[in-house]
């Protein structure tokens, strides 16, 4: 079967994969789209450190095709988005609802692939970018059949990530403030997270002055085009003159967390959804911090997949969340090069690959 491939030195589509069938807890599915996401290109280029080699993706859709010993949830036929949340279900963290901390979710990449006897870990507990693949149950959520696989694939990470984060984490309330900081499939899903809670104003920050129209149409009431403005701050401050409420950074930036934190008004809070090196450290003013002040990790939408997966593919369905409007453009998985090459330079919201 067909799937990418990264070796530590390139990434590759290849045709000669094989996957296990499902064990006890776990579900194959038939990947029919999976969505291109910045963490699979951190990968690629290191900022992600993995294991090699490994099958790429962790943003997809399918169909089950077969399910392993004590699965009850979903069975052969079922259309499934998938999450890249292994967790237990038993330990504390789960049992207090907070999957996204399970330690069982995080690090311990399996090794459902070969390819030419060589066994090939999983990336996030998922790869996606396979025919098919093996997951834990937990991760498999069924979901209507009439939603395309194409727009179903990105409810998985980036809508899990970016809804996830403003109405789990940051918990925005009614006539907030918010700046989103990046405009690219996570910023773009925070600022439609940040309309459901009913934020205002609503205030993107992006220098590619491409992205204003889509920015708006997921909810953004301002636009600040850094690559016009000397100082993008005082742009900011010009609509919002005593801060933001909430600010979400979501390019990976060292500089634009220190510019998020800059931003907040009193009692406000930065949340950090982009992904810098490692090893990278941020600073502030400490003295800027005491007048309850927040700076927030967030894991994947502080979610809870089975629950979030559910509601957010009915708020789709009622015309709340949007989806289709995400894909900018389907790719045969064999066109894995040009839709990571389109990803990379910002040509596209989010690409989608299929097979």
């Amino acid at each position: 079967m067909r799937g990418v491939i990264f070796d530590g030195k390139q990434a590759q589509v290849a045709d000669d994969l094989e996957v296990r069938g499902p064990g006890p807890g776990e579900v194959l599915v038939a990947i029919r789209a999976a969505g291109l996401c910045h963490s699979d290109l951190s990968v690629v280029d290191g900022t992600i450190p993995f294991p090699v080699p490994v099958v790429l993706g962790h943003e997809g859709a399918g169909v089950v095709e077969a399910v392993g010993e004590g699965v009850r949830h979903v069975a052969p036929g079922d259309h499934v988005a998938l999450s890249t949340l292994a967790n237990c279900g038993t330990c504390a963290e789960c049992d207090r609802g907070r999957p996204t901390m399970c330690r069982a979710a995080i690090g311990r990449p399996g090794r459902p692939f070969t390819r030419n006897g060589e066994e090939l870990f999983n990336f996030a507990s998922n790869s996606a970018f396979a025919e098919r693949t093996v997951v834990q149950a937990v991760q498999a959520v069924r979901i209507p059949d009439d939603i395309p696989f194409t727009s179903a694939a990105l409810i998985g990470c980036g809508v899990l990530t970016g809804v996830g984060a403003v109405l789990n984490r940051a918990r925005v309330g009614h006539g907030e403030s918010v700046v989103v900081i990046g405009t690219g499939g996570i910023g773009l899903n925070v600022l439609q997270g940040a309309r459901i809670a009913g934020a205002s104003p609503l205030v993107a920050v992006d220098a590619n002055p491409a992205k204003e129209e889509v920015a708006r149409r997921f909810g953004a009431t301002h636009f600040v085009d850094a690559s016009t403005v000397a100082d993008t701050g005082a742009a900011v401050r010009e609509i919002l003159p005593t801060g933001a409420d909430h600010t979400f950074e979501c390019v990976g930036s060292t500089k634009l967390i220190r510019q998020a934190v800059d931003l907040l008004d009193r009692h406000g809070q930065a949340v950090l959804l982009g992904v810098p090196p490692a090893d990278a450290e941020a600073s502030f003013l400490v003295s800027s911090m005491y007048l309850d002040k927040s700076i927030l990790g967030c894991r994947y939408g502080s979610s809870r997949p089975q629950r979030d997966i559910a509601l957010y593919a009915d708020l789709y369905r009622r015309g709340l969340l949007l989806l289709d409007e995400l894909v900018t453009e389907v790719y045969p998985v064999e066109d894995f090069a040009k839709a990571a090459d389109d990803a990379h330079h910002g040509r596209v919201a989010r690409g989608v690959l299929t097979f």
